[in-house]
């Protein structure tokens, strides 16, 4: 079983920057990737970026691609979304996902991920 509690959302404006952070627990934290998915209403959540094992490499969203940040800190067992030149169309719950393969590659699909954190909040206003 692996625990995955996100923190860091909120009301931002438009142009401004936040930090989603997601602390795991319950597994040993530097064998499985992470990613980062966010949803709206009405709509199907989508894959926004995701990390290895060990860092690198990194994948983005075409969407998000040179604003946001994914990194992860191993010792701490956190993962961590910087974003950056926010948009109204970023505005979304924002979820934190691990993937438990024994392979360590990046995956981008929801069913691709086995554990999901509750969500956090992020509203962008224009």
């Amino acid at each position: 079983q692996v625990q995955l509690v996100e923190s860091g959302g909120g009301l931002v404006q438009a142009g401004g920057s936040l930090r989603l952070s997601c602390a795991a627990s319950g597994r040993t934290f530097s064998r499985y990737a992470m990613g980062w998915f966010r949803q709206t209403p009405g709509k199907e959540r989508e894959f926004v970026a995701a990390i290895n094992w060990s860092g690198r490499p990194t994948y983005y969203a075409d969407s998000v691609k040179g604003r946001f940040t994914i990194s992860r800190d191993n010792a701490k067992s956190t993962v961590d979304l910087q974003m950056s030149s926010l948009k109204p169309e970023d505005t979304a719950v924002y979820y934190c996902a691990a993937d438990l393969s024994p392979v360590n590659v990046i995956r981008t699909r929801l069913e691709e991920y086995d554990y999901w954190g509750q969500g956090t909040q992020v509203t962008v206003s224009s």
